[in-house]
């Protein structure tokens, strides 16, 4: 006979191994499908010092890999997967895989949202080592230095004026002539003195020697190509949440975000979210744990009433 799951859980970043922390300790049978690797995003973090309660000198993989211990120390299985497609026509729900199938009674959607990349030499190289995608993250390390913001929209604007409060000097290159912001932060950006805007330009490689040291910027209208030293690289040119699989079976915002509510309920029955993959205000670890615990709590509430009876 096959197994049936109290709850499968979509992705193995801190929302879903908080979730199954948080399922497995409440009794629950649950699995973990992760089709990439364990720790999400946050396992490609060097360090992360906003995280609560961390130890010293903490990072990305050693966090995850704690908490992937922990969550399977009380039960929680592991499978590494993907999801392409579901059968939701009876109350045990049916996940296919590439591999198989699973049978769970709730499921937690927590796959998480990807930065989008630019794509230019040594982004991936100084990964974490001056190139980074979260200024609340990592504005910190970068006090009394100069940095570099990539992008032209709210975001990256946001972010800008944010790091200028630890930065010496924050410069946002911008492939256009004109920001895509709002227009009351563009003006906050315009008239910060420790703002500088590189217009029509775009980061054609990023440099350094085990650390970042510098870009080649692009003018988009000349060709010119120069060097600029910097100490950082802060890319906003857009997320996109990793939501394509589920499309058609929960509500959704225009951009693919999943749209749930406080006890992370989505628009189908027994289906809920959690992390970087819903509309949130923030995406942080600390914010994908704390919703994977809400959802899995949740889950439980929805297997009590559905099928306890």
């Amino acid at each position: 006979m096959d197994k049936i799951y109290d709850v499968a859980i979509i992705g193995g970043g801190p929302g879903g191994l908080a979730a199954g922390l948080y399922a497995s300790r409440g009794r629950m049978s649950a699995v973990i499908i992760e089709k990439g690797k364990w720790g999400g995003q946050a396992a490609t973090t060097e360090e992360l010092e906003n995280y609560p309660g961390s130890i010293e000198h903490p990072t990305g993989p050693s966090l995850t890999a704690r908490m992937k211990s922990q969550a399977e120390a009380f039960g929680t299985e592991f499978i590494k997967d993907e999801v392409v497609g579901f059968d939701l026509s009876d109350k045990v729900k049916v996940l296919k895989l590439k591999e198989g199938e699973i049978k769970a009674k709730s499921i937690i959607i927590a796959s998480g949202a990807q930065h989008v990349n630019l794509g230019a030499p040594g982004e991936d190289d100084f990964r974490g080592k001056g190139v980074s995608y979260c200024a609340t993250c990592d504005a910190d390390f970068f006090a009394e230095l100069e940095v570099v913001v990539v992008g032209g929209g709210d975001a990256a604007v946001e972010e800008a004026l944010y790091l200028t409060k630890f930065a010496d000097k924050v410069s946002i290159v911008h492939r256009r002539n004109e920001f895509r912001a709002a227009k009351s932060i563009v003006e906050k950006a315009l008239d910060n003195e420790k703002i500088q805007i590189i217009w029509d330009s775009v980061v054609e490689e990023i440099y350094g020697d085990g650390i970042v040291e510098g870009v080649k910027l692009k003018n988009v209208k000349t060709g010119e190509i120069t060097d600029y030293r910097t100490d950082g690289v802060f890319v906003f040119v857009g997320t996109k949440p990793v939501s394509e699989f589920a499309k058609g079976i929960v509500d959704m915002d225009e951009k693919g975000y999943i749209i749930a509510d406080a006890e992370m309920k989505t628009s189908a029955e027994g289906i809920f979210a959690a992390g970087d993959v819903r509309v949130t205000p923030l995406r942080q670890v600390i914010t994908a744990a704390a919703d994977g615990a809400v959802a899995a709590i949740s889950a439980e509430k929805y297997i009590e009433r559905t099928f306890n009876k």
